[in-house]
């Protein structure tokens, strides 16, 4: 499918940008659905979104919230993602405690709680062997390295595609991340991207010759909506 890119001024714009298109497909989503399921991202570009979202006027008890990867360290962890997105947003809102699903990291085995976390979304989205959840938003950010979620390049989790779930790995770190066909059932996947260093990663994704084990981003061509926001510094060289 085709990708939607649109390149804002400032990462203010962005995330203005970028509040206005979360609301949109939420409310969207809850009137054609009665509910609306979002996966977050982890990183320092969504935060100030969060921040945004927790100001926000939403039927909150609608809401089922994933998240598209964590660090596997334990939830009070500085570098945990769920703990970043309940301090900015998820602690400040009426969202039902069971309706948010952090991906658990407790049991000393990634694989285990990988698999836990496939049985959590399994139970919410009353699937059957084999099937995969429709997200209807899917937040991702991306790296210098052109990785996205807990994909990175040249790693075993990018053949994953009978799972929904699976072990990422940085450099010897585990990490839980959703797998790509899981990412590409989504209604809509948003990327928000900032900052001049991902210039070069970027170029990459958007030429169509370049190998995606090595860009991981690539690989994510939902079913639904891709959508690209990117600030000026980020999308220098991708303006017409």
């Amino acid at each position: 499918m085709t990708a939607k890119v649109e390149i804002l001024a400032d990462k203010d714009t962005l995330v203005d940008r970028a509040k206005e298109l979360v609301i949109q497909h939420l409310e969207q989503a809850i009137a054609e659905r009665g509910q609306a399921s979002l996966a977050l991202s982890g990183g320092s570009t969504p935060k100030p979104l969060y921040e945004a979202l927790a100001q926000a006027s939403l039927p909150w008890h609608q809401l089922q919230i994933f998240f598209g990867d964590e660090r596997y360290v334990p939830r009070d962890h500085p570098d945990s993602n769920q703990r970043m997105a309940r301090q900015a947003w998820l602690d400040h809102v009426d969202i039902p405690a069971h309706q948010i699903h952090a991906m658990p990291t407790t049991a000393d085995d990634p694989k285990v709680d990988a698999q836990t976390y496939e049985n959590e979304l399994a139970r919410v989205f009353h699937l059957a062997a084999g099937e995969f959840p429709r997200l209807d938003l899917v937040l991702l950010g991306l790296g210098d390295d052109g990785h996205t979620a807990s994909l990175f390049p040249h790693t075993a989790a990018l053949q994953v595609c009978d799972r929904l779930v699976t072990v990422g790995d940085r450099e010897g770190q585990p990490r839980l991340t959703l797998t790509i066909p899981l990412l590409n059932q989504a209604r809509c996947v948003l990327f928000l991207v900032a900052g001049a260093s991902k210039q070069t990663a970027l170029s990459q994704i958007f030429d169509p010759t370049t190998d995606p084990q090595a860009y991981p981003a690539r690989f994510i061509q939902p079913q639904g909506e891709l959508i690209w926001l990117l600030d000026a510094a980020a999308g220098a060289n991708l303006q017409p």
